[in-house]
Parts: C-alpha cells; sequence; structure tokens
C-alpha cells in the first residue's frame, strides 16, 4: 500500500491545464464570494449554481478517467454491449463530485434533501463497487432498499392518500417502488453512448421549470446543479463522430436515477388534486415508467422470466433503445429518437401546469397512446425478424 501510495503521481492523472482550471475555479468561487452575491442580486442565481456544476464535472472527467485507466476499471465489450472497445468507467464519481460539491459549496441544504442525498450516497457507492468487483443484482437491490428507507425515515415520501395507516402504508409502498423502479430503469438506459446522461439533463431541466412555476427555490436548486453535473459529462460520453471516451457506470446511473427519483418524492407541484399534481412529473419521467413496465411484461409473457429472482437475474437487448435500433435507427438516432420523445412529454408537461383534471387525465392518454405506438412497431418488427429466422431455418433443412 505504501508503495503504491508512494507512486501515485498528482500529475500521472490530472493534465497540468486541469489542475490550474480546477484551481481557478475554487479560487474564484472562494476568494471572491461577491460573484454570487453579483448572480443573487441580479435574481440568476441558477446560472451560477450551473456553471459552478458544469465547469467541475468537465474538469473533473479526465481525472476520473485517468485513474479508471489506471487501475484498470474497464467495461470490455462482450454479446450484451452494444459498444465495441474497451473504455473506462468511473464518470459517474465526476458527475457525483460536481453535484456534491455545488450543493456543499453553495449551501443548499434541508432535512429532506439529507435523506436523499444518505440514499443517493450509498446507492452511488455500491454502484462504484460493482463497476470495480461485480455484485450480485440481490445484494444491489437490498441496499438500494435500505437506502430508500434512510430517505422515508427523513421525512421523504409519496404524500397523496389519505392520513389514516393503510394510507400512509401505500404511500411507503408506492415510494419504495418509484424510488427503486426510476433507479434501476435509468441503469438500463446507460446502454448507449450519451443516454442516460442526456434523459437526466432533460428531466432535470423540466422538473427546474416546473419548480419555477411551483414557487420551489430550493429544487430548482437542485436540478440545476444535477443539469449543469451532466452537461459537463456529456461531451466525453456523446461525440460527434467517435464512441465515447468514459462511461457513467452503475454508480452514476443509479446515483442520477435515485437523485431524480427523490427530487420528485420532495417535490410539491401546486396542486390539490394529486392525479394533476403528480401528472406533470410522471409525463416527465414518463420513459423510465414506460421502459420498466413493458420490459417486464414483454419477459414474464414470453416466459423468459418465471420468478422473481429470474426477473434480478435476467439481462437481454431487449430494453427501448434495442427494441428502436432492432427498427434500423443507429445508436445516435435511437438516443436523439428519445431524447425528442422525452421532451416532447415534458412540454405536456410544462403545458398542464395551467391545466384542469380533464387535461391531466387526457395528456396521460395521449402519452399512453404514443408508447402503444412505439409498441406496436416494436411488435411488428420482432413478428418479422421472427420469420425470417423461421425461412432460414426452413431453407437450411431443405
Amino acid at each position: 500500500m505504501k508503495s503504491t501510495l508512494a507512486d501515485f503521481r498528482l500529475k500521472d492523472f490530472i493534465p497540468w491545464k486541469h489542475i490550474v482550471g480546477i484551481f481557478l475555479l475554487f479560487f474564484i468561487f472562494f476568494v471572491f464570494p461577491g460573484v454570487r452575491d453579483w448572480f443573487s442580486y441580479h435574481k440568476i442565481e441558477w446560472i451560477y449554481i450551473f456553471l459552478f456544476a458544469f465547469l467541475a464535472a468537465y474538469l473533473f472527467v479526465p481525472v476520473a478517467r485517468k485513474i479508471a485507466l489506471e487501475f484498470n476499471v474497464i467495461d470490455n465489450p462482450d454479446k450484451r454491449r452494444v459498444h465495441k472497445t474497451s473504455t473506462p468507467l468511473l464518470g459517474g464519481v465526476a458527475v457525483y463530485i460536481a453535484f456534491a460539491s455545488t450543493i456543499i459549496c453553495n449551501n443548499a441544504f434541508s432535512i429532506e434533501l439529507k435523506g436523499v442525498a444518505v440514499g443517493a450516497t450509498i446507492v452511488f457507492i455500491v454502484g462504484l463497487i460493482d463497476d470495480v468487483n461485480h455484485l450480485s443484482a440481490k445484494l444491489k437491490l437490498f441496499v438500494q432498499m435500505v437506502a430508500v428507507a434512510i430517505m422515508i425515515h427523513y421525512g421523504v415520501v409519496a404524500d397523496f392518500l389519505p392520513n389514516v395507516w393503510w394510507g400512509k402504508l401505500l404511500e411507503t409502498l408506492i415510494t419504495f417502488m418509484w424510488m427503486l423502479g426510476i433507479t434501476n430503469s435509468m441503469n438500463f438506459f446507460d446502454g448507449l453512448d450519451g443516454l442516460a446522461t442526456g434523459l437526466t439533463i432533460i428531466c432535470s431541466v423540466f422538473l427546474g421549470i416546473l419548480a419555477i412555476q411551483t414557487h420551489q427555490p430550493y429544487l430548482i436548486i437542485l436540478s440545476v446543479a444535477l443539469a449543469g453535473s451532466c452537461l459537463g459529462f456529456l461531451p466525453y460520453n456523446l461525440r460527434y463522430r467517435n464512441p465515447a471516451v468514459i462511461f457513467l457506470g452503475d454508480a452514476g446511473s443509479t446515483f442520477m436515477g435515485f437523485m431524480l427519483a427523490g427530487m420528485i418524492i420532495m417535490g410539491d407541484w401546486g396542486s390539490k388534486d394529486p392525479i394533476k399534481a403528480y401528472a406533470m412529473p410522471i409525463l416527465i419521467m414518463g420513459i423510465f415508467i414506460f421502459d420498466m413496465v413493458y420490459t417486464t411484461v414483454s419477459r414474464i409473457a414470453s416466459k423468459r422470466v418465471i420468478n422473481f429472482n429470474g426477473w434480478l437475474e435476467h439481462t437481454a437487448k431487449d430494453h427501448l433503445h434495442h427494441r428502436l435500433t432492432s427498427l434500423g435507427l443507429s445508436a445516435k438516432q435511437t438516443v436523439f429518437f428519445i431524447y425528442f420523445l422525452t421532451a416532447s412529454l415534458g412540454l405536456s408537461a410544462l403545458v398542464l401546469r395551467n391545466g384542469n383534471l380533464i387535461d391531466a387525465l387526457l395528456l396521460l392518454i395521449q402519452a399512453a397512446f404514443i408508447y402503444l405506438i412505439i409498441v406496436i412497431l416494436m411488435i411488428r418488427v420482432r413478428l418479422r425478424n421472427r420469420r425470417e429466422e423461421d425461412h432460414v431455418k426452413e431453407e437450411k433443412q431443405m
């Protein structure tokens, strides 16, 4: 251990230009507090927070990449992967550090955030261990449940049912299902360059706008900080002509999913009608709900999964982005298709802010129809591929 520390040289992991950049970033924000005061005075503090998070992530990503390469934390191609070359992980470490440092340096604290932050940190650490040394799906799910329980202990729980024992019980169960579903769905979407990161940015932006509309300044800070942290990572993960130079890893994708899901639970969406209130964030996060539900139903219907243990351990290329590429879209076309789909439903959520209960139901039905169209297309392609495979088998037998 001593020799390892002796061989650890800062310049081997951090390029000098990034050392200078990191130093200047924190020098400006710490030595010149008047900078933040200027942004606050002009009521654009969110720009300050966004820039802080963006620059922190952008400067820390090369550091995380160097460390991943040095310690061989690499994601190698296999039959389940889409990428063709070995790629370092630990990009999520840079996102986590950027987000955490932004919140800490800007004194954005609350009891609710403490619960979400502790839970998200636990999920992040387990994901990081899994990136370095593979963990079982059961163990990861158990730790995620513990993280959600800690979050609930701090008072972050769904709140829309009657204040009686069965209402509280159902709210707790719904909170567990929501947090675990979104967290793992985000992890599943981390299968194409830029997909999970871009979705987090889009969802964070729309949540931030909703927070502005519903007068939740604290949630604005969290949304902007998460969007900025992810945007600082995105140039390394989604490149125009070249593959990603670093991946989020389970640490990053599960952390981002947990934070997004937790922000939804924390929020007060400005309506006494729970259907309308929760329809807005559900529309924004609908892509994750759809993928989790459709994939689960598809696996059970095809008998690829027959019990809970099989559901946990099952891995296949059957998520939305896999199925869209089977339609003939390229990887980047698939990524931007999902981007635009998510943004379209996010716009519906913003429109709903000034709507009524009927508007909420109509927009939810519209979203369901959009996803139904996608399902029909995917089933049609699957049936066509199956007929082609059967035809090839028949020709070989002849």
